[in-house]
């Protein structure tokens, strides 16, 4: 626990510290809305957390010190809140709109995806536990949110949240050029757009990769793509409680006792999501619901980049990539499989 004292140092410093991560967080805003980086699938979390490396490794060190406690609030408390009210953002509705087909197969994938990172990762490349985690859910779920969400729950690094970042931003932006290109190629009469929708949804990594690889193609195979990647994002919620079950039976040291608690903010999640399906919420005031929300995320990622010091990332060596690029390759195959059939 902190002593009164401790804290009466801290909060002067959080005063100066999250108004300039906020600050920060909205020079991302302005960037992502920049075409030619929506071009690039370059979504807000993944630009705001280019800024926060580029402004904490120009920083000195003293200045890191100082920051500190900011740092690890929009980190911590900021980041739970905004990964509960990420429920706003998704509807029962938008489920039963597409099916049961596009469930199907992201529940599929999530298992696949995630057994296969941690067979990879942890057993042939003796990668630290908590970096496979994080790839295996950024490219099984929703990109940089859901390893932000992750995070928390395995104790991870900053070096570590920001390699699985790294890999998340590389191959979904490959994948997000290389979607629209295949499409061209691939004779219409053995799938429908909706198809290929389902199938660029359900492997595509981040919601802004494939909001950009959607409007490449037709609105049908867009508006497909959009709603099974948001479902994929409503199982980030499930997919964290079963994480924590998981961590208490196989603790690091080979140990089961002792619990892992299941995050309040999953069941926020839950909440938001529920109240977004059952409710209903004015246009104006669920548009600034949602942009609340991304500020918070954004600020978090800000934070998170701020930390993260470039050398740290060398140090992580080949092992990651090669793990991201074998998950990019899995969910191609399989989602092409199960999305085709």
């Amino acid at each position: 626990m902190l002593s009164q004292a401790q804290k009466k140092i801290q909060f002067p410093e959080q005063l100066f510290s999250i108004p300039l991560f906020f600050m920060l967080a909205m020079m991302a805003f302005y960037f992502s809305k920049i075409e030619y980086l929506q071009n690039m699938g370059l979504g807000l979390l993944t630009i705001s957390m280019l800024i926060g490396m580029l402004c904490g490794n120009l920083m000195p060190q003293k200045m890191h010190l100082t920051l500190d406690s900011g740092m690890s609030f929009c980190k911590q408390r900021l980041l739970r809140i905004a990964v509960a009210f990420y429920g706003f953002r998704l509807s029962i509705q938008q489920i039963q709109a597409l099916g049961v087909q596009a469930f199907v197969i992201d529940v599929i994938l999530i298992a696949t995806t995630m057994g296969l990172a941690i067979w990879i990762g942890i057993k042939l490349l003796k990668m630290e536990r908590e970096t496979v985690i994080l790839i295996g859910a950024g490219h099984a779920i929703c990109g940089a949110a859901a390893i932000l969400a992750t995070s928390g729950i395995v104790k991870a690094k900053n070096n570590q949240v920001a390699i699985a970042v790294s890999c998340i931003v590389l191959f979904g932006t490959i994948g997000m050029f290389l979607y629209p290109w295949l499409y061209q190629y691939i004779p219409h009469g053995m799938m429908t757009d909706r198809a290929y929708g389902i199938f660029t949804g359900a492997t595509l990594h981040e919601v802004a990769q494939v909001v950009a690889a959607g409007q490449a193609m037709t609105p049908q195979a867009a508006e497909a793509a959009i709603i099974t990647k948001l479902i994929r994002v409503l199982l980030l919620a499930p997919f964290l409680l079963i994480l924590c079950f998981w961590l208490t039976r196989h603790r690091a040291d080979g140990q089961s006792a002792g619990t892992i608690k299941p995050p309040v903010f999953v069941f926020g999640f839950i909440v938001c999501m529920l109240l977004n399906s059952w409710m209903t919420i004015p246009q104006d005031i669920h548009q600034m619901i949602v942009w609340l929300d991304d500020l918070a995320l954004a600020t978090a990622m800000v934070a998170l980049g701020v930390s993260v010091r470039i050398i740290d990332l060398k140090k992580a060596g080949i092992k990651p990539i090669l793990l991201a690029f074998v998950l990019t390759v899995q969910l191609m195959f399989m989602g092409a499989v199960l999305s085709f059939m």
